[in-house]
């Protein structure tokens, strides 16, 4: 297929009415009647911005100057927000991200799943900065710049974004950013390390370098040195996942408490988990809040992931069944089980996109369900869910698009109320909205 050719774009900028944020968090207006999407622009205000990219479609195009103001614009926390893709809103007050995040609910749960819940609970929100614990960094070796660029990349993507530190990141990594320039431009492979994976927990910190060439004797050695400088663990990765290995400490574990529950997770630096602490262990308590356990109850956790969810769920239920279709995770959540004693609590592997009703754990049947299932959410397995016997299920939600659409599918097909829902801040200053939802049925 031939490359789309790139269209030669106007030196001089163009002045545009913003009248709405677009899902992504850019402004949106029209110029003689075509869509351009503005990075770093407001609803209510008129802005020069300048192109950087042409479609048939839409225009794409930065914010250079801000001709009438919003109300609600604040002075980005970091300087380099302009031309960091990491962030989307930084430039908008943080009570008007909330605001926003709702709406976004609210649209998406009308026009596309046509519910609308019985109450909206309080957003979940805690301090928006330094709170993300997981991030894939880019890495780029530019001899023009004389290092190794790390960082978030450019609003367009193309280039990794060239920034002195990252107020969104872990603390343990937010002024970390040039010492990770720096180690990489010692090693002989700088040209062919694409990206670090950053994972922080409550006590201690790791990354992991994936690079595409073999590392020297020396490499290592300046990898170990690092690691006992800075004392962050150092993983390794040449290939696929199955090749990452801890090179320096010989010992070192992850791990995050939810102190509500009185438990502690471990977890590996590639391991998924909610970058959020706070929010996360907020947003555990607000689940369990909503099902209401009186610990009689069988429950049903699927995409149980590490076990986030599923052990405060076994402190308070009678039984709990977390189901994962990654067999790591599944490792992971019942080595974590283990850890804190919990015995009430089993796990397997299963691909819910596959008939599991033959299964033995999902034929004994449950009283609540909760799911917390990827972006493209969980509509396959909603069936399964009205089939368990639950009254009562929590649905965690990464995109209010899908989580309305599974709304009204739970609500039409499979006789659901819709109780009530309501926004976590699970990534302050980008357009992500998290949210979580209740429903019930006689």
């Amino acid at each position: 297929m031939a490359r789309r050719r790139r269209r030669k774009l106007p030196d001089e900028p163009v002045v545009v009415e913003v009248t709405d944020l677009a899902h992504d968090g850019r402004g949106v207006g029209r110029i003689d009647g075509k869509a351009i999407f503005v990075h770093g622009a407001l609803p209510g205000e008129r802005v020069s911005a300048r192109l950087i990219d042409r479609s048939r479609k839409f225009d794409e195009a930065i914010c250079q100057e801000v001709l009438e103001r919003s109300p609600e614009r604040v002075e980005p926390g970091c300087p380099w927000f302009d031309s960091c893709g990491g962030c989307a809103l930084q430039h908008l007050d943080h009570g008007a991200q909330l605001r926003w995040k709702h709406k976004r609910l609210v649209d998406n749960l009308v026009r596309i799943g046509e519910v609308e819940p019985v109450h909206w609970d309080e957003p979940i929100a805690e301090e928006p900065w330094q709170y993300r614990r997981r991030a894939r960094l880019s890495a780029r070796n530019v001899p023009a710049k004389g290092r190794v660029l790390v960082g978030f990349r450019e609003p367009q993507g193309r280039y990794v974004a060239d920034v002195g530190y990252c107020r969104v990141l872990h603390p343990d990594f937010s002024d970390r950013l040039a010492s990770l320039s720096d180690l990489l431009g010692t090693l002989s492979v700088a040209a062919a390390v694409p990206q670090i994976e950053v994972a922080s927990g409550d006590a201690g910190s790791a990354i992991v370098i994936r690079h595409l060439d073999p590392l020297t004797d020396s490499d290592l050695e300046q990898l170990r040195a690092w690691a006992e400088r800075e004392s962050i663990a150092v993983y390794l990765q040449a290939k696929g996942p199955d090749t990452v290995f801890r090179l320096h400490p010989e010992v070192h574990q992850l791990e995050y408490h939810l102190e509500a529950f009185d438990l502690v997770l471990h977890f590996h630096p590639q391991h998924f988990i909610q970058v959020n602490a706070r929010v996360n262990a907020r947003l555990v308590e607000r689940a369990l809040d909503l099902l209401a356990l009186d610990g009689s109850e069988r429950v049903l956790d699927l995409f149980c992931g590490l076990g986030n969810f599923s052990l405060p769920l076994a402190r308070r239920a009678a039984h709990v069944t977390g189901i994962e279709g990654a067999p790591e995770l599944i490792e992971a959540a019942r080595a974590n089980a283990r850890l804190n004693g919990i015995d009430n609590v089993d796990f397997d592997v299963a691909d819910l996109t596959e008939d599991v009703t033959d299964r033995a754990w999902y034929q004994a049947g449950f009283d609540a369900v909760l799911i917390d299932p990827p972006r493209s959410g969980a509509v396959e397995i909603l069936p399964l869910v009205a089939g368990s016997g639950a009254r009562r299920v929590v649905y965690v939600s990464c995109n209010p698009a899908t989580l309305a659409r599974d709304a009204g599918a739970l609500v039409r097909d499979h006789g659901f109320r819709l109780v009530s829902a309501g926004i976590a801040d699970m990534f302050p200053h980008t357009a992500h909205v998290e949210s979580i939802a209740l429903f019930e049925r006689p």
